[in-house]
Parts: structure tokens; C-alpha cells; sequence
């Protein structure tokens, strides 16, 4: 495999407080984001298929070891982290100030972990009689809400925009307040636990600040990985466990464990994309290689404490997790952007550029075929027809959002 021996950067940004990132478009980010949104697709929707091996399903929370499964949900945490310099350079050099980046942080955080709490309330614990409505009609309404608030309007009309913005906000806090849960219906709507974009939300908050507090440098941020490594470890080692004090100080561990792969995600931007550091690209390979294996070894030295489990957020898991992002993403990037085979990656344009609403397809589907008794046919539930459903349901969902996209629908946070 050969390298170019230029250095990676042409030309530059405006001048922002942290990194200065190269402005050129990484095809190879938006590849890898596609490639995760439509494995995701395609594993979700293998869930619920029979009979297939065991590396194509989760492991078990206390079976040590992890399958290419697991790795999905690290994906989306490491490109969350690759995005998260060149998201806010971009904004900084807008002219925004502190304050309008930070607002802008904590709302998208925010929007994260409340779609998260709606969307985890909706798989169990609801009680439909006390709400006096059907789950799945709940779910529809919700994402319909979430579609209007967080939609991405082209009319210049302002008082349209926000006239459907705050109807989704009214219908949430009347889906939120309808909602009830439990044996009883006494239950409120509440985090049973953050779902799959709440984890996000707040691993993105907490590695948005970890990049402001080091000024955007490699040895800061490999700090705070190694904090969240820590942390994790602490509140979770034999001689804590009967402390009440240091279990409650050390009780967000879980956030700290999804918090290092996002951090993972950011130190691999910074070693590749940061044009402070004026160096040739065959340096940044080799730089990211060293990361990956030195994630690795770590990861080793601590699997007899903390066995690999996606269930338990292991640190294990999380440095192999990022390991393995690193080395896809040092190849996409050698690849795409470098060897320029780029052709092959428009068919994951429109999905990486429009996330949110493919991640969310599924369940209103879903949602609907349950409101209307539909489902689909037996033989996809089964064998080999099961695989290559889920295949064709995958590309299916991705196709869709092309449409989508030319229609204007794209969700944003």
C-alpha cells in the first residue's frame, strides 16, 4: 500500500481558537457514516431473524467478547467525535461567539437525549390502557413532533418556521404528559435509561468540553481519554463496590466509557485533519497507527479486570471499539480521499448527510405496520430469506432517504 508524501492540507480556514482543519470536503468521514447508518440498518433488522451465527448477532452482557455487531454503535460514537473539530471551527469561523457555540452544544446534547428518552419509553414499560391510547399511535405522533421541530425548512418564511417548530414542541409536551407506564399507570415518562441517542447525547457534550478545555490539542484530549479509561475502572473494581460515597461520585461511568470512544473519534480528526502540526501524511498514518495499537494494548492489559461487554460499556470494549474505527477510517481515508475511489461512496451521501432521519425510518415503519396489524411475511423472519431481507430492507431504507432528501426532508439538531 503506497502513500502520497505531500502534506494533507492545500489551503486554510478562517483562524478559530482551536484546530485549524483543513476546509477541504473528507469524503471518507461521510463514507464511513454511511457504511455505519446502513450496518445498523441491516443488524437491527437481522435482530429479530432466526438461526443465524452467532458473529452476526450481539454478545451477551457477561460472555467476554464482542462481534462486529458491537462495533456499530462505537461507530456512530467515533465519527460523532471525528465531526465534533470540524463543527465547531466551522461555526467559530462563522463569527459565532462562545456563547452562541455553547448554546448550540447543549441544544443539540439536549435534542439527543430527549428523542433518546422518548423513543426508550416507547419499547417497554408503557401501560396503553392508563394512556388510553396505542403505543404505537403515541410513537407516530412523537416522531411526526420531532420531524417538525428539528426539520430543516428552505422556506424564508420565519413565521412558518416558527409555527410548526413550536406545534412539535406543544405535541411533545402533550405526547410527554399523556404518557404512562407500569402495572399501575402511575409511571411517568422518565430515562429508564438514555437510549441509543441519549448515549450520544451526552457522550457529545462531554467531549465538546473536553476539546474547548484543551484548546483543541492531542495531549490534552489523550488526557481526558485516559480520565474516562479511570473512571470507569474506579467505580467499578471490587474494593469501591461497598462504598456508598465513591459509587455515587463514580455512577455516570457509563457515560465515561462512551465518552473515550468519542474522544477517540476527535484525537483521530486532530492527527489526520489538524494543520497546526505541518506534517507529511505518511507521519499522520503512522501517527494513527500507534494510536490504534496503543488503544489496543490497553484494552488488553485491562481485559482480566473487565471483560469485553457492549452491555456493561467495559473499557475494553470501548478501546477495542475505537481501535477498530481507527484502522477502517485510516483505510477509507487512504482509499477515497487519497487514492480517489470516491464513486462507490455516492450511494451513502444521502443517508451520511441526513443521519438523524435515517436512524429513525425504521421506527416509524415499525411503529406504523404495528398500528395498522401488518408485518411482513414469515420467511423473512428465518434463514437464508431472513439475511437477504434484511439486506434488501437496509438498501431499501437508504434509497428512501435519497427521495427524502430531494423532498426537502432533513432533519438536523
Amino acid at each position: 500500500m503506497t502513500m502520497p508524501t505531500a502534506t494533507i492540507v492545500e489551503r486554510r480556514v478562517h483562524p478559530v481558537a482551536y484546530a485549524h482543519l483543513t476546509d477541504k470536503r473528507v469524503l471518507a468521514i461521510d463514507a464511513f457514516r454511511g457504511i455505519t447508518i446502513l450496518v445498523m440498518i441491516f443488524v437491527n433488522t437481522l435482530a429479530g431473524v432466526r438461526g443465524m451465527p452467532w458473529w452476526m448477532e450481539h454478545m451477551p452482557a457477561d460472555v467476554d467478547g464482542m462481534t462486529f455487531v458491537d462495533v456499530v454503535f462505537p461507530a456512530f460514537l467515533f465519527i460523532v467525535g471525528m465531526s465534533i473539530p470540524f463543527a465547531l471551527a466551522q461555526r467559530l469561523s462563522k463569527g459565532e461567539s462562545s456563547w452562541q457555540l455553547q448554546k448550540h452544544i447543549v441544544q443539540r446534547a439536549l435534542g439527543l437525549i430527549i428523542l433518546g428518552v422518548f423513543m426508550v419509553n416507547a419499547e417497554d414499560g408503557y401501560n396503553e390502557q392508563a394512556m388510553g391510547m396505542s403505543i404505537y399511535l403515541w410513537s407516530l405522533l412523537f416522531y411526526a413532533c420531532a420531524i417538525l421541530i428539528w426539520n430543516v425548512y428552505c422556506t424564508e418564511n420565519k413565521l412558518l418556521v416558527t409555527t410548526l417548530r413550536a406545534i412539535g414542541v406543544i405535541g411533545l409536551l402533550i405526547l410527554g404528559f399523556v404518557f404512562r407506564g407500569g402495572a399501575d399507570g402511575s409511571v411517568r415518562l422518565a430515562p429508564q435509561w438514555w437510549g441509543i441517542l441519549g448515549l450520544i447525547g451526552w457522550a457529545y457534550l462531554l467531549a465538546c468540553i473536553a476539546y474547548q478545555l484543551g484548546k483543541g490539542r492531542v495531549a490534552p484530549l489523550l488526557g481526558a481519554l485516559t480520565f474516562c479509561v479511570l473512571y470507569y475502572c474506579i467505580g467499578h473494581i471490587d474494593a469501591t463496590k461497598d462504598m456508598p460515597l465513591v459509587q455515587l461520585l463514580f455512577s455516570q461511568s457509563d457515560d465515561a466509557s462512551h465518552t473515550s470512544i468519542v474522544l477517540s473519534g476527535v484525537i483521530c480528526a486532530l492527527i489526520f485533519f489538524d494543520e497546526n502540526a505541518q506534517t507529511l501524511i505518511v507521519v499522520r498514518f503512522r501517527r494513527a497507527a500507534i494510536f490504534a495499537v496503543t488503544l489496543l494494548i490497553t484494552g488488553y492489559v485491562l481485559r482480566p479486570y473487565f471483560k469485553i461487554s457492549k452491555i456493561y460499556a467495559t473499557p475494553t470494549w470501548c478501546l477495542y471499539s475505537a481501535a477498530t474505527c481507527i484502522l477502517l477510517f485510516t483505510f477509507l481515508y487512504w482509499l477515497i480521499d487519497l487514492q480517489k475511489a470516491e464513486r462507490w461512496t455516492a450511494f451513502f451521501r444521502p443517508a451520511a448527510s441526513n443521519p438523524l432521519l435515517t436512524y429513525i425510518i425504521p421506527y416509524i415503519v415499525y411503529a406504523w405496520m404495528q398500528y395498522v396489524h401488518w408485518s411482513f411475511p414469515a420467511i423473512f423472519a428465518e434463514g437464508l430469506s431472513g439475511l437477504l431481507w434484511s439486506v434488501a430492507y437496509a438498501v431499501g431504507v437508504m434509497a428512501l432517504v435519497i427521495g427524502l432528501n430531494r423532498m426537502k426532508i432533513k432533519l438536523q439538531l
